[in-house]
């Protein structure tokens, strides 16, 4: 049985492949959009590098250390494609994701290194040893994913903040946000990582977009006027 977060990515592939799906501002006036194909193929990317280079499987944990980011929530969907789980709060995991990379990798089979700029090509500096470096190991990888395995979708897909578990069958429905239909939604980067991916679910389960928005951003009536937003 297929479970939803596949159903949403061949949706985001198919249905929305041309329109904005994703954009981020930030700080120095970054401005990154995705479409429908654009993101599926960066999720795409990110799940063949978790499969194909680090043996990853469903049911394994991925522990995401990252802020409200544009490339989270691309791992957050790698994640939930492979049948993973996204662990946001504590420690026990089999692989960390993180812009602020340990020194040794403790008890993790892999660290995986996250550069946010939008046009880092590669970990600004030395990784510690061991470390993987996202922004350049993602880009040789296919646009397309198939998975190795099936995944099961009674086994868990996030561990929140709170310590509530969302099993992959119900992700779409306990975890992610409910937004109405075509929703171009704000999402404040402020609000934090678990808000900005059940947010963003909730938009595209919607048919809906997403504009997620760093702190420092001013969120001028220009900007809100340009980007279309009209709910929440």
């Amino acid at each position: 049985m297929s479970i939803p977060a596949i159903e949403l990515m061949t949706t985001l592939r198919s249905g929305h492949s041309t329109s904005p799906r994703l954009t981020w501002y930030g700080p120095e006036a970054e401005r990154v959009e995705l479409s429908g194909r654009v993101l599926d193929n960066w999720v795409a990317k990110t799940s063949n590098l978790l499969q194909d280079e680090l043996d990853a499987a469903p049911g394994m944990r991925v522990r995401l250390d990252l802020p409200a980011h544009w490339k989270s929530l691309i791992w957050g969907l790698a994640t939930w494609q492979l049948g993973m789980e996204a662990v946001l709060e504590g420690a026990d995991a089999d692989y960390l994701v993180t812009d602020r990379p340990p020194s040794s990798k403790g008890n993790y089979d892999a660290i995986i290194a996250v550069a946010l700029p939008a046009l880092a090509m590669r970990w600004p500096g030395e990784l510690p040893a061991g470390a993987i470096d996202y922004a350049s190991d993602v880009r040789s990888h296919g646009d397309v994913f198939m998975a190795h395995a099936d995944p099961a979708a009674s086994t868990c897909a996030v561990h929140g903040h709170d310590g509530q578990r969302h099993l992959h069958e119900n992700l779409l429905d306990s975890f992610a946000a409910s937004h109405e239909e075509g929703v171009r939604l704000l999402v404040p980067a402020a609000d934090g990582l678990e808000a900005a991916l059940a947010n963003s679910l909730g938009a595209w389960q919607s048919g809906g977009s997403v504009v997620l928005a760093h702190p420092d951003v001013e969120l001028t009536d220009h900007l809100l006027a340009t980007e279309r937003i009209h709910g929440s």
